[in-house]
């Protein structure tokens, strides 16, 4: 495969290559791996490989990691642990530094940005970034967040240098302003004890936060279903401390005393087998190493599931009363089982047909189990059903097809009236009327 290589061959001192990550703003805790390679032909080391951050586009700074004077034997994997604080992002950059009259070769290899913490006997550096003087950054280890705690086994104790053991006792003991990491030497001083821990893999709980997480923002909502809720838990940006272990979704009905917690353990998550067009409130808990490390739910997220479509339509839809010009429906009572949503229209749909012409029309219900069709026409046969809809869907019932009843029928047109005289008899002849309203029987003159 392909790598990215320095020679440091003809190289004067301090000569420097660079190979810059794109920008990352990567979710809480995760983990850069990659593999580098020192070689030369007389043993000799070519150089140094550091490894820089810089964060919201300010200055390079210091190496946050570095490795100089050997020569390695093959690749050699490492890996940074780092921990973004919400909406800070930052970029890696390697960097190779030639020595006059070292020729060799520094190699950079499958640099990986892994959306997970490092493997577990990786050291967790619960650092982040602060300003300066407005211009420099440099790593923030404060010791009012946290209190170093180096777990000895027994068979493992002789393999813990002495010096070490004298800068545990020494940080361990000393006064605040003598930890301050704005001063460098005890800054090396940090690190090395850092290192030192790591390479003795001795230190699964090194980092024990005093403050228990809770983030500051409240969840994203990224989707909306009737049933479901998909979130990001938004963790990036806490008060308190970290690492975060564990992450748990809180959410509750905003009109209920019951809630439920569920494990987060991907980048989003989906809250399902809710009720459609209820309001929940959604809350994110974290939890760090060590006993108490469950910090209180962080800002609620308050939002509102969709409407779902009706489960049926009216149903036992009967006429109760049928009149000339109007008629009475009556139906099943219903609720939110079958309408799933808290705002829904109830409407009946009719139809008839009028000298030929069809007519169709809807009216709104506003009554709950019974309703009262006004204006129709007599003697008229009408096809009619009821539709419940909400926003998601329409459900209608089985159509019914009845007939009003009949009634007094209108004028005979006058301009339809004709007739003539004979010698023993008037001759007289007319139209129907415009509306029968029913069966004619009887003309009388």
């Amino acid at each position: 495969g392909s790598f990215m290589m320095v020679n440091s061959s003809g190289r004067a001192s301090g000569q420097k290559a660079h190979l810059l990550l794109p920008t990352l703003k990567e979710n809480d805790t995760h983990c850069i791996d990659f593999h580098y390679y020192l070689s030369s032909r007389d043993r000799s080391s070519p150089g140094s490989l550091n490894v820089y951050v810089k964060v919201n586009g300010g200055p390079q700074g210091n190496p946050i990691w570095n490795v100089s004077g050997v020569v390695t034997e093959g690749w050699v994997k490492a890996e940074l642990a780092i921990s973004t604080f919400w909406p800070h992002f930052y970029q890696v950059i390697f960097e190779s530094v030639s020595l006059k009259g070292h020729p060799g070769y520094i190699a950079v290899d499958e640099v990986r940005v892994l959306a997970h913490p490092c493997s577990e006997h990786s050291l967790f550096f619960n650092l982040h970034f602060s300003i300066l003087n407005d211009s420099i950054w440099y790593i923030q280890i404060e010791r009012f967040c946290f209190e170093i705690h180096v777990l000895l086994h027994p068979e493992l104790e002789q393999q813990i240098p002495i010096s070490a053991q004298e800068m545990i006792n020494e940080i361990k003991h000393a006064p605040p302003s003598a930890t301050s990491p704005k001063s460098s030497p005890n800054l090396s001083m940090w690190m090395s004890l850092l290192r030192t821990a790591y390479y003795c893999k001795i230190c699964h709980d090194l980092l024990l936060s005093t403050e228990p997480p809770t983030p500051i923002a409240p969840p994203e909502l990224l989707a909306v279903g009737a049933t479901y809720l998909w979130i990001k838990p938004n963790a990036n940006s806490i008060i308190g401390d970290g690492p975060i272990i564990l992450k748990e979704v809180e959410y509750r009905t905003t009109t209920g005393n019951w809630a439920e917690t569920h494990i987060v353990d991907s980048p989003n998550y989906k809250l399902w087998h809710l009720d459609p067009d209820v309001e929940y409130e959604i809350r994110v808990l974290l939890t760090r190493p060590g006993e108490g490390g469950t910090g209180p739910p962080g800002p609620p997220l308050t939002t509102r599931t969709k409407c779902a479509d009706p489960v049926h339509g009216p149903q036992n839809v009967e006429v109760v009363d049928i009149r000339s010009r109007q008629l009475t429906l009556q139906w099943e009572p219903f609720g939110y089982a079958v309408t799933r949503c808290h705002s829904y229209n109830l409407t009946v749909q009719y139809q008839y047909v009028f000298n030929q012409q069809k007519f169709e029309a809807e009216e709104l219900i506003q009554t709950s189990s019974h309703y009262t069709l006004r204006g129709l026409r007599p003697f008229m046969t009408i096809r009619l059903r009821l539709a419940l809809s909400n926003p998601e869907g329409k459900m209608e019932s089985e159509e019914l097809v009845v007939q009003t009843e009949e009634d007094v029928p209108g004028p005979v047109p006058l301009e339809s009236i004709q007739g003539g005289p004979f010698e023993e008899k008037i001759y007289v002849q007319w139209k129907p009327p415009n509306e029968t309203n029913g069966i004619i029987t009887l003309y009388e003159v």
